[in-house]
């Protein structure tokens, strides 16, 4: 402990005994181990909450029908950045008809044809 009766230039420290450095490190230990395992809660509880909203993110919404002509053989269908696109053969031509993935609306119609 620090005199104020004595003159100095600061407080004189007293050396720690073997047994007060052993104690020193034992709690030192434990707040490092209480420090991790309270870290790895908080990433815990983050990756769930991260994990949840992203399991509970709604469904995309598609189109339950679109509309193409009588008696049209549909090649393919695929759904790709928002639209359907339907490849379909009708009176001697191919077509691809591109429909909004909402709403089944036509967007845009292209007639493949070989020269």
């Amino acid at each position: 402990m620090h005199d104020p009766e004595k003159t100095g230039t600061g407080p004189e420290v007293e050396a720690l005994s073997p047994e007060a450095m052993a104690l020193m490190r034992r709690a030192r230990r434990s707040f490092a181990v209480a420090i991790g395992v309270l870290l790895l809660g908080f990433m815990a509880i983050g990756f769930a909450l991260v994990y949840r909203v992203m399991r509970d993110a709604p469904p995309t919404v598609v189109a339950e029908s679109v509309v193409l002509p009588a008696g049209a053989e549909v090649v393919s269908a695929v759904l790709a950045d928002g639209a359907v696109n339907v490849t379909y053969r009708a009176g001697g031509e191919t077509v691809l008809v591109l429909f909004d993935h909402v709403t089944g609306e036509e967007l845009r119609r292209v007639v493949i044809g070989a020269e």
